[in-house]
């Protein structure tokens, strides 16, 4: 995706210590065009895997996965970080690190949403080094439901969260991918 690409070298801020800050467009203020543009793009790349339902992260993977779960016409899910008192059954648990929080988050999906049968594409807004992606893996191993593939807004290849991840077999799809964060420069896959 060009745009996505452009936007992130006229707006992405390299803050150091790999954290790429796009919170003009995706993380806090949100490009509706462009995320519409994502959603379409992530459903053209996984047109063949019956996907049925999205499964993302709360809050920054809700905007790109909202998106995609549009375009593909199926149901998204979302993880929580924290239980409101409507989810009063059995809920699926996984933690995760996060690098820009600087500590661990629980991430919760209600059994009543994922369970076998599901065929299940997880998006997020990021991948780095794949913990949250992992969580959310586990969560759809424990729903017994099927992965059928990873799709993230940006890759940032130099973490390696792709080579762990591709242990699973899946496709793992990212729109544009930051090959390196140094000198406050941002430089993307060609």
């Amino acid at each position: 995706m060009e745009e996505l690409r452009r936007r992130i070298l006229d707006e992405g801020r390299n803050l150091g210590r790999g954290i790429l800050k796009v919170d003009s467009f995706i993380n806090h203020q949100i490009d509706p065009a462009l995320m519409g543009g994502v959603g379409f793009e992530m459903a053209r790349r996984f047109a063949d895997a019956r996907v049925t339902k999205v499964l993302t992260a709360e809050i920054s993977g809700i905007a790109p996965a909202l998106a995609t779960g549009h375009a593909l016409d199926v149901p998204v899910v979302y993880a929580r970080k924290t239980r409101p008192v409507t989810m009063t059954g059995p809920v699926f648990v996984e933690i995760a690190p996060s690098h820009t929080k600087g500590r661990d988050v629980i991430l919760m999906v209600s059994t009543e949403f994922l369970g076998p049968g599901d065929r299940i594409l997880v998006v997020d807004d990021f991948l780095a080094t794949g913990a949250t992606i992992w969580a959310l893996v586990r969560i759809v191993e424990h729903a017994g439901a099927e992965l059928v593939g990873i799709g993230t807004v940006i890759e940032k290849s130099f973490e390696g969260g792709r080579q762990d991840l591709e242990v699973l077999g899946v496709p793992i799809v990212s729109l544009a991918v930051v090959t390196e964060m140094t000198d406050g420069q941002i430089r993307l896959l060609s």
